[in-house]
């Protein structure tokens, strides 16, 4: 959520960055500052009100001291009067922020000045790229048909259990599974990142607290029973073990990674895009988060996005990393990097991570702030990134080492494995 001060101080820079996601804010800011405004002038009308009650009151304790009980009883009719005004006040102080809040969830985040125009994906500009794409020949199969000849992935069986969106990994595929996640929370740990396991349903607070709600409701299953939502990713529950927080300002950087299952109700399009393990409503994924100072952050989202190569080079995965233009960027970023791997049995590059700063928009929301050795408090800058999501991770390994003898796997992982090929 933005800043009501920052929007009052850059109120043209706002309107004009909001343009890189085709998004015309003039008429939302200018309502935001008039409700500001009005509920400055409000909040000042209370407390004033507020402190004429009080004063009148002690000169009422006064008065009857002194006997003079007659003009004291005219005061009381006075500051009865200041009452009822203070409490019309009050419930038009709450209605304005009320207002102002509501208004404020709808706002996006302001785009980095890095962040290129664009509407689509195809906007999206490349600023990395790393490996040689392998040639497989004529016996290259997509990875659906790979889990299905090796046995290792069923999407019929977690159809008939759950629904589409829901696959069965077994045996050598299991493993694997298992042996990705393992690897990747190793590799985190040893960059300096303390292993949280976390909570998979979250409350609505959670929700606000990071921005899922209420601009992705609908792509959330929501337990409405006991009124909980299933994660959407592992930055919601971990993200928000810092929400209403003070910390001191030499406790950051604080760096958190988590392995959790995720859960998302967004249905795609059909065809070869969503098929397999390209888009799931059940998938595996490990995240990285962290809690910076305002003036580390866009470093420390460098350093996000290095590691994530480190993890790419180790698997020896060709891939790319793109900056999201303004109409791609996700509604609490203010600039994402987007890591894709080639699939050469689809011909088609596939993202497997993004990396974020959100900068203070999740922390004001949440509330985190940290404090500087003179006291003041500030917000924080939050960051998260994938590192990795399993699913189009393992069907570029399937995809990319497969040989007519079966599929290598990557030499990384075998130790993790125990064992070598997948035939």
């Amino acid at each position: 959520m933005l800043q009501v001060p920052y929007i009052r101080e850059h109120k043209q820079y706002v309107i004009d960055a909001l343009k890189k996601r085709h998004l015309d804010a003039t008429e939302m800011i200018e309502q935001v500052l008039q409700l500001d405004e009005d509920r400055r002038k409000t909040q000042t009308n209370l407390d004033n009100t507020l402190a004429e009650s009080n004063t009148l009151s002690k000169e009422i304790g006064q008065l009857f001291k002194s006997g003079q009980a007659d003009q004291a009883n005219e005061i009381k009719e006075k500051t009865a009067a200041l009452k009822e005004e203070s409490k019309t006040l009050s419930e038009t102080l709450n209605n304005i922020s009320q207002q102002l809040n509501t208004l404020l969830y709808t706002i996006p985040n302001v785009p980095h000045p890095s962040v290129p125009e664009g509407n689509t994906d195809e906007d999206n500009e490349e600023v990395f790229r790393k490996g040689n794409i392998p040639t497989l020949g004529d016996h290259a199969l997509p990875h659906w048909e790979l889990a299905k000849k090796y046995d290792i992935i069923n999407f019929e069986l977690g159809t008939k259990i759950t629904g589409a969106g829901f696959p069965v990994y077994k045996g050598k595929g299991a493993k694997l599974q298992r042996a990705l996640i393992a690897y990747f929370i190793d590799k985190n740990t040893a960059a300096g990142y303390t292993e949280y396991q976390l909570p998979l349903l979250i409350n609505e607070a959670s929700g606000f607290g990071t921005g899922q709600l209420p601009d992705k409701e609908g792509q959330m299953y929501h337990v409405t029973e006991d009124d909980l939502y299933l994660i959407p990713t592992s930055e919601v529950p971990g993200t928000n073990i810092f929400r209403d927080v003070i910390l001191n300002e030499n406790e950051l950087p604080i760096g958190i990674t988590g392995y959790t299952p995720c859960f998302r109700r967004e249905a795609g399009s059909y065809g070869a895009h969503v098929r397999g393990l390209n888009r799931l409503h059940q998938f595996d994924k490990v995240e990285i988060l962290r809690v910076e100072h305002p003036n580390n952050s866009y470093k420390a989202l460098d350093d996000m996005v290095d590691h994530v190569k480190t993890i790419l080079d180790d698997l020896k995965l060709p891939y790319r990393i793109l900056r999201l233009c303004g109409g791609d960027l996700g509604f609490t970023s203010a600039l994402t990097y987007d890591f894709e791997v080639f699939s050469t049995a689809q011909d088609r590059w596939l993202e497997i991570s993004s990396v974020s700063n959100f900068e203070t928009f999740q922390a004001n929301r949440l509330k985190l702030r940290y404090k500087t050795p003179e006291g003041k408090k500030e917000l924080a800058h939050t960051l998260n990134g994938s590192s990795l999501a399993l699913p189009r991770v393992l069907a570029g390994i399937l995809e990319n080492y497969q040989t007519a003898d079966g599929i290598k796997i990557p030499e990384v992982l075998v130790p993790y494995t125990g064992f070598d090929m997948i035939n």
